[in-house]
């Protein structure tokens, strides 16, 4: 016997009275309508009525309507990739999974991202074998075909998802084969990011016609990005802003219908392959923006945020390579809008969740010349779970699924930052009952860690800061940030004092402005909010529910770290000070505050050695080039085994002795 429905919906697209991805639910009785800018309004709305069923909530009349139109995740594919190594190749197979990438749309739809970009070296040979470069193809036909149905199902269940897809690469290159069977007489190359160009011409009409071959092969791919500065040292920006026009921007022209273009700005103001910036570059770059005709709706022009460490403060001090001016915004555009890519090279393994910061970034950064946010790590794929360690079950199969508070708070907030805290509270009352629910606020409170180290510990490229493991590159490696790394490093956040600077300012007498933020008021803000946080969740009781376990385990990792980060920073200005003016007393407090950042350390290793594995150090790597030495591809990441390393800080207060010699 069939049952009654106990509601009757209907769907009403209405692209007069609603923007696009906009919607409005309006219940009567038992009958709701769902009516949609577009189709994907439409779809958003039906994800907006499942959510008031899934968690219990009435539902009453609604309408949203997206704040920014650009709301992307980068996606850096395992293969031919940025960066390599273990944690990179380790997603290969998970990568190659159509059911991955379902579950992997289902949730940015979900979420409301619209945009999904796909990152390697070198995308064209495993999407198409070149008509005029045939020999360039490193596949047989049997697996360039397994490779185009991985490439179209993803696509196309994209599209059906109102997602955008756009490819990105990196400049110069060429597949392996095509250097193999086309350019014999040249050397082979490194596959990696950096290096001399190749501006021949053969170089040239190869990758153009790539671009046009792939738009005209993939109906569904909405769009490409261009990078000016990798894989193109020795070229002056003239040359490389000529290189982009007659290549890649050329070869999306002469495809059989309109794209959509992300044009990155520059990555290097000189010759060199590294990053620098000047306002000559800028009015180059925005003159060239401005001359592009016959693209589909505005170009977006993409910014790294604070460089390769966007989870730090909310203002924008630099992009790759330095500083910024109003070029690009005054006067106001007309033909582009600005992306901001909010990198996280920062956590990996700990969930993460602050509202308040993702609120407080888009209220800072979305005027009327911003079009939205790209939001995703270099190294680090979201793909394959390599970090749980218990063999219980968890309700998760896939890396992103650990991390559903990250993409659901930076998705949802980007297309309406007005969406209350409670819809996310719900979402833990929902999965773990109400035990669970201040969970929010104290992923909230604990989150705010990593943030405050990337604020106090200045960075420039990716692996310049690793705040979850408290590490840096030093000397090529990647290292533990000691106590005297901690004193004598400059700040990032202008409003924040530097321990050396402090310590030397008030031992002559001086004192700062109520607004400074001195390493000891850190430290008081750090115990609490952690201390909060810990209180918050100190009732709740896991039980057999190992998900549950392991969110709970991850606020009290995070707030024992800022509780092990606040003693540190007392424990440095405390030794700083007896450096400067002696005291055995000084000497003392230095001995105790580091003693006691290690107990909260070893807090840490407990709560984690457990339940989180050792794991790779997620793309820090490259091989050995060019005068540089190579990252240690073969350490593994854990804190437990960082624990000698906060051991020394002790050490280093108890061997100091004043007066200091230099």
């Amino acid at each position: 016997m069939a049952h009654q429905a106990g509601y009757q919906v209907n769907l009403v697209i209405d692209s007069n009275k609603f923007k696009k991805e906009a919607y409005a639910i309006n219940p009567a009785g038992k009958k709701i309508t769902i009516t949609g800018g577009n189709g994907t309004g439409v779809i958003y709305g039906c994800f907006s009525i499942a959510e008031s069923m899934h968690n219990g909530t009435p539902l009453t009349a609604k309408n949203e309507s997206p704040n920014l139109p650009f709301r992307a995740i980068k996606f850096n594919l395992p293969w031919d990739p940025y960066r390599t190594g273990g944690a990179v190749d380790l997603h290969t197979e998970t990568c190659k999974d159509v059911n991955y990438w379902r579950a992997f749309l289902d949730m940015m739809s979900e979420n409301r991202f619209n945009v999904l970009t796909l990152w390697n070296l070198h995308p064209f040979p495993y999407m198409i074998k070149p008509k005029n470069f045939p020999l360039a193809s490193p596949f047989s036909d049997a697996e360039l075909k397994q490779w185009q149905n991985l490439f179209h199902s993803i696509f196309r269940m994209a599209k059906e998802r109102g997602i955008e897809i756009y490819v990105v690469d990196w400049n110069i290159f060429v597949s392996s084969k095509f250097d193999e069977n086309y350019q014999k007489d040249k050397p082979a190359k490194l596959r990696i990011h950096y290096g001399d160009a190749d501006t021949s011409e053969i170089v040239k009409r190869y990758n153009r016609e790539c671009v046009t071959q792939l738009f005209d092969e993939y109906p569904e791919l909405t769009g490409m990005g261009l990078t000016q500065g990798e894989r193109m040292n020795g070229m002056t920006p003239e040359a490389r802003n000529q290189w982009m026009q007659d290549v890649i921007i050329q070869g999306m022209h002469n495809s059989k219908r309109k794209t959509k273009l992300i044009f990155r700005v520059p990555l290097s103001a000189g010759v060199a392959d590294g990053g620098s910036t000047s306002i000559a570059l800028e009015k180059l770059t925005r003159k060239t923006i401005e001359s592009q005709t016959g693209f589909d709706g505005p170009i977006w022009n993409e910014f790294k945020f604070n460089w390769s460490h966007g989870h730090s403060i909310t203002k924008l001090l630099k992009v790759h390579g330095g500083k910024l001016s109003d070029t690009y915004f005054k006067p106001e555009p007309t033909n582009y809008k600005t992306v901001w890519t909010t990198r996280n090279e920062d956590f990996f393994c700990l969930r993460w969740g602050d509202p308040e910061f993702i609120r407080a970034h888009i209220a800072a950064n979305t005027p009327s010349y911003a079009g939205g946010y790209i939001i995703g790590s270099e190294g680090y794929i979201p793909a394959k779970d390599y970090f749980t360690k218990i063999t219980g079950p968890v309700n998760y199969k896939w890396a992103f699924q650990r991390q559903w508070l990250f993409y659901k708070l930076w998705g949802r907030l980007l297309y309406n930052p007005k969406t209350p805290d409670a819809i996310f509270r719900d979402e833990f009352t929902t999965r773990y009952g109400k035990q669970a629910a201040p969970l929010l606020q104290a992923y909230s409170l604990a989150s705010k860690t990593p943030l405050r180290l990337a604020s106090d510990f200045d960075f420039t490229w990716d692996f310049s800061l690793y705040s979850e493991g408290f590490m840096w590159t030093y000397k090529n490696k990647m290292a533990y940030i000691n106590v005297d790394q901690q004193i004598n490093q400059k700040v990032f956040d202008p409003d924040y004092v530097s321990i050396k600077d402090y310590v030397n300012k008030i031992t002559t007498g001086g004192s700062y402005e109520s607004d400074k933020i001195t390493p000891l008021i850190l430290a008081d803000e750090l115990e609490r909010d952690c201390t909060k946080a810990l209180a918050l969740i100190k009732d709740i009781k896991p039980g057999t529910n190992n998900t549950l376990m392991y969110e709970v385990a991850d606020v009290k990792a995070w707030a024992n770290l800022g509780l092990y980060f606040a003693e540190k920073l007392r424990g440095g200005v405390a030794l700083q000070t007896y450096r400067i003016k002696g005291g055995g007393q000084n000497k003392q407090d230095a001995v105790m505050h580091l003693q006691s950042a290690l107990k909260y350390w070893d807090n840490v290793v407990t709560i984690t050695s457990p339940i989180y594995k050792e794991m790779p150090y997620t793309g820090f790597t490259y091989p050995a080039d060019n005068g540089r030495a190579p990252i240690d591809n073969d350490r593994r990441f854990h804190w437990s085994l960082l624990r000698p390393d906060v051991a020394h800080d002790v050490e280093i207060a108890k061997n100091t002795v004043y007066p200091v010699k230099n």
